[in-house]
Parts: C-alpha cells; structure tokens; sequence
C-alpha cells in the first residue's frame, strides 16, 4: 500500500509541514528547491517524505536507488542560523544520532542492536539500515537538507550491498510514522541542545550521545580519504569538532570526511 499522509499522524503533530510523495527522483533535491524558491512557506523541521524514490544520492556521490515500496526516503529542512557555522558539521552527525534513536525505539526488548557507524550510517545488527546525506541549500546558508534513506520493507534479494540490512530481514515491521516521529524529536532535541552551548558539542551533550551510539569507536578500521589514500588503526574517540580519531601506532589522527570500513 503506498504511503499516505493519513498514516503519518505522530509524524505530522511534530513536523512544521509534512508532505507525502507517491513517487520522485529525491526528496532532498525536492526539498531544497521548494526552500529555495519560497522559504516562508517551509519552515525549520519541514519534511517530504516518500517510499518510492528513483533518484536519490548518498554520501560520496554514490547513487541510493531502493524498489518502491521498500524503504523511506525522508528528507528534513532544518533552519540552523542561530548554530555557529564552525558547528555545522555536526549536523549529519546529529541526524545519524537520532536516527540510530528511533530505530532503537522500534527494536526495544527485541534483541537487536542499533547504532551508528562514523560519521552517520546507521547499523542494525552490525549491518547498514540507513544512510544519511545533508546538503546546504543553495542560497541559503542557513538552511540545511538532512536527507535518509530507511529500508523497511527490503527483502535480501533486494539488497543493494551483501553488507545492508532492512527491518523485513531483521523480522521486523518497522511502525513507520512512530519512526518518523521519532527521528524528527530526537533531530529537533540535539540541535537545539548544540544552539544553546553556541555550537560546543561537548557543553551540549551532543558529543556524549553521538559518542555513545557509535558503534565505530573501539574498533580496527580503515578510512578511505578524500585523496585517495587510507589510513588503517583504531578508531579511539569523537573530537569537538565532529572528527573520528584515529590511532595509528602512536599517532593520533583526526579525520573529518572518509568512508570507514569496520575491520573487526
């Protein structure tokens, strides 16, 4: 059954405006442009939302194609003018976080383990469930796009990587709109916390939660970065300003954009 606005209901008292698509290419390309083009009519925790999307990217530029029906595409329009701009990197963080949350909320008492893969990937079972991507508006540095990609319904032959995993595999049935619901609390909550300490992670308790939740820290990894090289050691914590820390000998090296493989 395609998704509908009137099951949406805990998702829309939270949302300033929920919109629901039957079908798109991205709901973060959908959201920016509307925020562009009529910023009054979407105000901070604006949401588009579908369970059919064609063309939607993921971090790197890679493509996130998902057959319709078998996951959230769920983007959010989060108005972030009072967080200083050194700060802003924790958005995506953030919105891992409080994802890894609501999936938490879904799984409670079921045996499952939800947490987050640096910086925003979020693990069910040790296996990715969702992905997440935010994108600045253009022309509006103060407004920012927190795209995620959920698979719900997605069954193994669907997979697009061995290494992902979806509620239906994980038999479960993921209650979507207490999922959005939520995610868009817990979002709203910890920027708000990281607004009122000026943009000091640490003072908010946002370093903490995120820090907790990860599921990267403690282990061997190896980050592919931007340049083309990789750094291999142990991931020892999250620095203040968003960065993992790798510890590579006696050498303490912190990263702050890199896709991170969990190598035991």
């Amino acid at each position: 059954m395609p998704l509908a606005a009137s099951s949406l209901a805990l998702a829309s008292s939270v949302a300033a405006r929920l919109e629901v698509l039957v079908s798109t290419g991205s709901t973060n390309a959908d959201l920016a442009h509307a925020a562009a083009d009529a910023p009054k009519e979407w105000p901070h925790l604006s949401v588009i939302v579908t369970d059919d999307q064609r063309s939607g990217r993921g971090r790197l530029d890679r493509s996130w194609e998902a057959p319709p029906g078998s996951g959230l595409a769920v983007s959010v329009l989060v108005r972030v003018g009072a967080l200083p701009t050194r700060s802003r990197g924790w958005i995506p963080l953030v919105a891992g976080a409080a994802m890894a949350r609501a999936v938490a909320a879904q799984v409670v008492g079921a045996g499952h383990d939800a947490r987050v893969k640096w910086p925003n990937d979020v693990l069910l079972d040790g296996a990715k469930l969702c992905g997440i991507l935010a994108e600045v508006v253009p022309g509006h540095p103060d407004a920012v796009v927190v795209g995620a990609g959920v698979n719900t319904r997605m069954t193994a032959e669907q997979l697009p990587v061995p290494t992902a995993t979806s509620f239906a595999i994980a038999g479960l049935e993921a209650d979507e709109d207490r999922l959005l619901a939520d995610y868009l609390t817990a979002l709203d909550e910890q920027l708000r916390a990281l607004e009122t300490a000026h943009g000091d992670a640490a003072g908010a308790g946002v370093l903490a939660e995120v820090e907790a939740l990860c599921a990267t820290l403690g282990r061997e990894v190896a980050v592919s970065l931007p340049g083309g090289t990789t750094l291999e050691g142990r991931a020892q914590r999250i620095d203040p300003d968003g960065r993992l820390v790798v510890m590579t000998g006696l050498t303490e090296t912190a990263v702050a954009a890199g896709d991170v493989v969990h190598v035991r």
